[in-house]
This record gives C-alpha cells, structure tokens and sequence, in this order.
C-alpha cells in the first residue's frame, strides 16, 4: 500500500512524500527509524481509470527482473551493503513501478526486515521462487553467490523463453495477413466480379460457385461473424483463466503437434533448472517442489509437480514420484534416479536443464526454418484459388465473346 505523509523539519519547514508498506503502522515506524518527524500520513488515494489503465504499462516485465538480479549480483559481489544496493538500483530504475519497489524494499531494509521479507511483500515483481532462493541465501550466509547464482539462472532461462515465444510470432502473422487478404478479397474484389459472371448467363464452375457463396455470406453476415469473433475470444479469455480453463488450454496447448513438444521441453527445462538452482541452494526436496510447481507456467505440469510433492512428503522417492505421470518423460526419471542412487542429484538436474534448453533452441530453429517457406505457399495457394476461380470463367466467357 502506499502512504502519503509529511514531515516537520528542524527549521520547522514541512516537506511531502510518499513511502509504500503493508499497512500504517509500518509506514510509521519506517518513517521515525529514518530520523523524520512525521506530522501526518494517510494512505494514498485511490488512481483514476486513466491512471490505472497507464499502470498497466508500467508493469515489472521478466527482462525488468532479469537486468535488475544482475545489477544486484555484481553490487553485492563488490561487498556493497545490502541497504546502500536497493537504494543505488532504486534511483537508477527507469520504470517508475520498479522504482517504488525497490524504495519500499529499502525502507524495509532501514527498518529490520530481512532482504527475503522485504522482496516476499512484492509477490508480482519477485516470485516465491525468487524469495525462497533469497531466503536460503541468507540462511546460509552466502547472498553473494546467492544473488549471482540467480542471475545467471534468469538470464538463461530467460532467454529460451523468448526464443520460444519470438518463435510463434512470425507464424501468428502470417496467419493473420492470409485472413486479412482473404477477407478483403472476399468482401471487396469478388462481389464486383461476380456480376459479371452471373450476367453473362454461362455455367458457372463448382468451385466459383462455392467462393461466390463464401462472398456474399461475408459481406451480408460479416459484421455478425466478427461480433461473435470479438465476444468468443473474450469469452474464452476469461475461461482461460478459471482452473478448468487454465487446466484444458494447457491439455490443448501441449496435444498440438511439434508445438506441444516445444512447449513440453520448455517446462521440463525450466522444472528442471528450479529443482537444480533451489537444492544447490539446501532449500529441501519437498519445498523445492511446491515452488517450482507455482512457476512452472503450465497447469498440468503444475498438478503434476503438486502430486510429486504429496509422494514424496509420504516417503516416495522423487523418481519413483515422478515414474507415474505420463508427463514426464522416461530418460529424465532415469536420470533422476541415477542422481539419487550417487548422490549426485543437484548436478544431474543441472544437466537435464541444459540438455531440455538446447532441445527447445534447436526445436525452435527447426520450427522457424519450416514454417516461413509453408506460410509462404499455403498464402500464395490460397490467393491463387480465389484468384483462379473468378479468372477462368471470365477468360471463358472473353472466348465465347471473340
């Protein structure tokens, strides 16, 4: 929440400010254990529509979170204070959102809060995974290593994720061009050839007759089609995100051929970099689970992983947890188990990860490289029927005439 507040200085002059905390008191207590004489302070009014829709763009992105561990990494490998570290990333933010957290970040620092407590208030910039991570680092007294081991872990996992979404942005626009061109073709060049065709009196093909329908269905029950279109993707956006939703677009999502197999590496990947980065940090197996099932991003493998963590709290290996979901694969469980017989699982995990990474790159590369010359075609064929059903029968009738 965010407080408003005003001091009274030594010369008695007042200044203003503002300063974000749970609730009142903190905000209280944060501002007196910063030597300030607080005079009033009431919580913050509630932004305007326009201001709340500005907000949006202001959101913390991962990129935002992934430079900022960084930042924070090589800061705290030069041994600056945990304290003096928020403040100097703080003023150095570019986004005002992230600035206002990284203020309240300090603030709580000044006031006795643990690093971990202090980013846990921010759930929506820094994940649980983020703060366990964080936590653990404290506990065992190496933030230092902590921080960077975090870093490099964003960065990489970062990365293969943008890849993999950067991936299915090309194909989305050409799918959206060749609807576009079909649609203005449909509505506003087949309509006035068609007349030429129905007065000419000849037999019209099978296959003109049906682009001839199509037309005239777009441009007297267009408007209609692209109402419901609008109101059915809304629909389905909220559906998406009830747990059912969630739960049938994810079954959905990974049934797609190729795709599916990007997707399903991609979470395996990232299942298995989580599992990796929170034991090498001693956060235990059953802990460690539960937070890599909040951040995986996919609601099956998300139940898939809150099933592993009930088998495994009953004394279940986590190999023998994991052999029961079809989900997962047979060489990751192989290899699981290798790691648990040796001792070894950390490092097993590590090279699961990075094994998955370099599938998802290369599935990537793969998809791209067939997709653009198959867009291409499937385009060209498509203006080329349309254009080769209303040409025919005009060249004909261009015969009969000489």
């Amino acid at each position: 929440m965010l407080f408003t507040y005003q001091t009274i200085g030594k010369d008695g002059q007042r200044s203003n400010g503002t300063v974000e905390a749970v609730n009142v008191d903190v905000a209280l207590v944060s501002l007196q254990r910063r030597g300030l004489a607080v005079a009033a302070i009431a919580e913050a009014e509630e932004k305007s529509l326009l201001g709340r829709n500005l907000s949006f763009f202001e959101r913390v992105s991962n990129k935002d979170v992934v430079i900022l561990s960084r930042q924070m990494a090589t800061l705290f490998e030069a041994q600056v204070s945990a304290l003096q570290i928020f403040k100097l990333v703080g003023a150095e933010a570019e986004k005002p959102a992230l600035r206002r957290v990284l203020s309240a970040v300090a603030d709580d620092l000044q006031s006795g809060s643990s690093i971990s407590k202090a980013l846990g208030r921010h759930p929506k910039v820094f994940s649980n995974f983020y703060v366990n991570m964080i936590k653990a680092g404290e506990e065992s007294g190496k933030l230092d290593q902590t921080f960077v081991s975090l870093a490099d872990y964003l960065e990489r996992t970062y990365e293969v994720t943008a890849k993999a979404k950067n991936a299915l942005i090309y194909p989305s626009f050409i799918v959206i061009t060749f609807v576009a061109v079909m649609v203005l073709m449909l509505t506003k060049v087949i309509p006035s050839i068609s007349a030429i065709l129905v007065e000419s009196g000849q037999a019209i093909p099978i296959y003109t007759r049906i682009v001839l329908a199509l037309s005239g269905f777009l441009v007297d029950y267009g408007l209609f089609l692209a109402i419901a279109a609008v109101v059915g993707a809304f629909l389905l956006f909220r559906y998406s995100k009830t747990p059912s939703g969630r739960a049938s677009l994810s079954r959905f999502r990974l049934s797609v051929p190729y795709v599916g197999e990007l997707y399903r590496k991609l979470y395996l990947s990232r299942i298995s970099s989580n599992l990796n980065a929170m034991l090498l940090s001693a956060i235990p197996i059953v802990k460690a689970i539960e937070v890599t099932s909040e951040v995986v991003g996919d609601a099956v493998y998300e139940e898939v992983l809150k099933n592993v963590s009930e088998a495994v709290k009953s004394g279940t290996t986590l190999s023998g947890a994991l052999a029961g979901h079809k989900e997962i694969p047979g060489i990751l469980i192989q290899m699981v188990r290798v790691g648990e017989e040796s001792g070894e699982l950390g490092s097993i995990l590590k090279t699961l990860a990075r094994f998955y990474e370099r599938e998802v790159v290369n599935a990537v590369d793969t998809l791209v490289s067939l997709i653009e010359p198959v867009m291409i075609v499937l385009l060209g064929l498509g203006v080329g029927f349309l254009l080769a059903s209303v040409l025919i029968p005009i060249y004909n009738i261009s015969a009969g005439i000489s």
